[in-house]
């Protein structure tokens, strides 16, 4: 299985195992990490899976996801995703997911 460790802005981590096929945002909500919301369920219609990534192993943003980025309530920075348009790979092990501050 491929690792995936999301870091909490807070800097605390924790790391899973995540099936492949599955989408990164899948792995999160299967491990009950705080932070990912996923409210339209992987639909690629909001933003509540944001995250930043860092790793060109993940692949670049599609110009939907990037519009709808730019609804998201948190900070988006280049390396933001949608974590719902990330699909785990064997690739992708080791990946490190950041998580954002929740916009007050």
């Amino acid at each position: 299985m491929t690792k995936i460790t999301f870091v909490q802005p807070d800097g605390r981590s924790q790391t899973v195992s995540a099936r492949v096929g599955d989408s990164v945002m899948q792995t999160a909500l299967a491990h009950s990490i705080d932070g990912i919301f996923a409210e339209c369920g992987g639909a690629m219609m909001c933003a509540t899976c944001h995250c930043y990534v860092e790793d060109a192993r993940t692949g670049e943003a599609s110009q939907g996801e990037e519009d709808l980025l730019d609804c998201a309530e948190d900070e988006v920075r280049p390396s933001s995703r949608l974590s719902c348009q990330i699909k785990v790979t064997e690739d992708l092990d080791g990946l490190v997911v950041h998580l954002p501050v929740a916009a007050d």
